[in-house]
């Protein structure tokens, strides 16, 4: 019997996000809504938008809720990306503002993977919106592999240092891992174990990398890295889930 876990995992941050959110009221260096400036009322658009986390999380847990979950979510992650474009406009030499967008991004594929593979078997509608939820991922996962290529040294300074052989070693494996990634998601070879691996690979930067970053407790940058990696690893373990399903790649479908 094959177990599903993307769409939890995925909800689960949902959830966290929210909560954070509302717990920290630190509007001004939570990354995903400081681009609002200085909005009028943004405190209500930044509450508003975190029970709408907490709700689509929780709705996309239940089988029968999971796509209005998802709805939900991927709105709410397209307006957080959008948000971004204005800053790529105005730097677009500066690859951490699309870097940021395609984050968001990734969240936005992820819940149109869930929609359309929650739809009715063999609607090609649901089969369509899966598709370019599964490709528009696949897009992100070359962001990821740019912005760990572009911003290296930072990338290693990530890494632990207690792992050998060192942390430049595994800065380059990451990002060699996710450019090959990209080739197997977009070629359709080998798609399924591509996913598995790059699932796995954002899960142990979670447990390697943020996990420990708690330790210091009292900055927000540590929970809401957690929680942005968690969301990202949902993201990519809904797409594995997805083709397990299929048994194939749908980019050759």
């Amino acid at each position: 019997m094959k177990v599903f876990l993307g769409r939890h995992v995925y909800g689960l941050a949902a959830i966290l996000f929210g909560v954070i959110t509302v717990v920290w009221r630190d509007f001004n260096t939570w990354q995903q809504i400081q681009v609002l400036g200085n909005v009028p009322r943004r405190e209500i658009l930044v509450y508003l938008a975190a029970v709408v986390e907490i709700i689509g999380g929780l709705a996309i847990q239940w089988r029968r809720t999971a796509r209005g979950g998802a709805v939900a979510l991927a709105c709410l992650y397209l307006v957080f990306a959008l948000l971004w474009v204005p800053r790529i406009a105005a730097e677009p030499m500066v690859y951490d503002r699309w870097g940021n967008f395609f984050e968001q991004f990734s969240l936005v594929s992820g819940a149109l993977v869930a929609y359309g593979s929650l739809g009715v078997p063999g609607y090609e509608r649901d089969i369509r919106i899966a598709r370019i939820g599964y490709l528009g991922f696949a897009v992100c996962v070359i962001s990821f592999t740019l912005e760990q290529l572009f911003y290296l040294s930072g990338t290693a300074t990530f890494v632990p240092k207690w792992i050998p052989p060192g942390q430049m070693f595994w800065a380059v494996v990451t990002t060699l891992a996710f450019a090959l990634a990209v080739i197997a998601l977009l070629s359709g070879w080998m798609a399924l174990l591509a996913s598995q691996l790059t699932t796995a690979m954002i899960v142990g930067f979670g447990l390697f990398v943020w996990l420990p970053a708690l330790a210091d407790p009292h900055k927000l940058i540590n929970w809401a890295g957690n929680v942005q990696n968690l969301a990202i690893a949902g993201s990519a373990w809904i797409v594995t889930d997805y083709l397990r399903a299929r048994g194939s790649a749908p980019v050759n479908n």
